[in-house]
């Protein structure tokens, strides 16, 4: 049983907590930016386990829709579905469980916001699925999984106010795409060669000799969307050198996988995880701020 614990939770990456922190933080960052700015426990916590879900629903659709891709990844072969650690039909039974577990917990969100939230998951669930297919047919797949991030910034904003009315969620909102774009094209770089033999598309390949400044331009309007969510609430001032910090780190750390030849895996993945601790940051100081 251990053993077969241990092969569902690297199906649904729960063993490689950043994947899943990159999710929950613009939750967090919604969910802080709340007329209320401090949700409860109770929604808080539902809103991780609705992250961790999701995350795992996404990851299992991504690897049914990969397994023969992934078998030819360096960096995916191990994958249990690419290394035939657990059968497809077992995949198909455990995402199922997920989505019906997702829709219960969507059900015991607020009454003010249970409608629209559902509403919401509803219109985000057919992204979610079709997304691991958009490399087949669309030149920057990044672009659906973006939209399909922006939705971990809709549902808990939904939640807790009942509505989706606002300045501060639209640039919450945009500032998540363009994280996401961002991060994600420096992600696909790894995967770029085996990309191209394969021949399936990603941002990290189209974008060309232009992937490093349209990185650098997602990272700034991040931070500029965040800045005008944060003017907009008339935030504490302790909330401006957090964020200047964590703009000038973005920045910086862009410039450590550029040129090619230090487009390591491991110097993406650090990348990856760097990410993760500043939007991490950008979430403390709206904490400390609210």
């Amino acid at each position: 049983m251990k053993f077969k614990l241990n092969i569902i939770f690297e199906l649904l990456r729960w063993n490689k907590p950043t994947g899943r922190l990159i999710l929950l933080i613009p939750s967090g960052w919604s969910l802080y930016l709340t007329p209320e700015s401090n949700p409860s426990f109770h929604l808080l916590l539902k809103i991780i386990i609705g992250g961790l879900l999701v995350s795992g629903l996404g990851c299992i659709v991504n690897d049914i829709w990969d397994k023969k891709i992934d078998q030819k990844v360096l960096r995916t072969k191990n994958r249990p579905l690419a290394a035939n650690k657990i059968r497809t039909k077992s995949a198909y039974s455990i995402l199922i469980i997920l989505i019906i577990c997702s829709f219960l917990l969507t059900l015991s969100l607020p009454d003010n916001g249970r409608i629209l939230s559902i509403s919401l998951a509803f219109l985000a669930l057919p992204l979610i699925l079709i997304y691991p297919s958009a490399k087949r047919w669309f030149k920057y797949p990044q672009v659906i999984l973006s939209l399909c991030w922006g939705f971990a910034v809709l549902i808990p904003w939904a939640a807790s106010e009942g509505n989706i009315n606002s300045i501060v969620l639209l640039f919450c909102w945009l500032a998540t795409i363009f994280w996401t774009f961002g991060f994600d094209t420096v992600y696909a770089l790894a995967d770029k060669k085996y990309d191209i033999e394969i021949g399936v598309n990603s941002s990290a390949i189209n974008l060309a000799s232009k992937t490093k400044i349209t990185i650098q331009i997602c990272y700034f309007l991040t931070s500029t969307f965040l800045a005008i969510c944060a003017l907009v609430n008339q935030l504490n001032l302790i909330f401006w050198p957090i964020w200047l910090i964590t703009t000038f780190l973005m920045q910086k750390d862009t410039l450590k996988i550029f040129p090619e030849r230090k487009q390591t895996i491991q110097n993406i993945g650090n990348h990856f995880k760097n990410q993760t601790i500043y939007g991490g940051l950008i979430l403390l100081g709206l904490i400390i701020a609210s």
